[in-house]
């Protein structure tokens, strides 16, 4: 179980990092607000996995619930009403709501979901 979650944390740095170089660096119409979007809910599942390494193959759906109550509450301006000041925390949290987000993030959860079933058929 400790070799499952070192790998989940191992993947959840690197997408982490891919995240922030992407945020930094990449300005364009479709990696940052359409790859950016799918990669996040893989890094929320990646720490997700270190919390529950397995036995739980609903964590997919798990996390795109969580990423659609996200993007609702970016839609009220979560940010503003709890006073978050900072660029970076303002980026992670999020501040507008849009549809397309939802979209990619069931993107990135129905291949999580793949992911999990390929999962499951190999260790039987």
């Amino acid at each position: 179980m400790k070799n499952k979650r070192l790998f989940y944390g191992i993947i959840f740095a690197v997408l982490v990092i891919i995240e922030v170089i992407i945020g930094v660096f990449v300005h364009d119409g479709f990696v940052r607000p359409y790859l950016g979007d799918i990669i996040v809910v893989m890094a929320v599942y990646a720490l997700g996995r270190i919390i529950i390494p397995e036995k739980y193959p609903f964590l997919p759906l798990a996390v795109f619930i969580f990423s659609v109550i996200v993007e609702i509450l970016q839609g009220f301006h979560i940010a503003d009403i709890i006073g978050v000041k900072n660029p970076v925390l303002r980026a992670i949290i999020g501040t507008s709501f849009d549809w397309k987000d939802i979209i990619c993030y069931a993107a990135g959860c129905i291949l999580l979901g793949v992911y999990e079933v390929v999962l499951r058929k190999t260790k039987k």
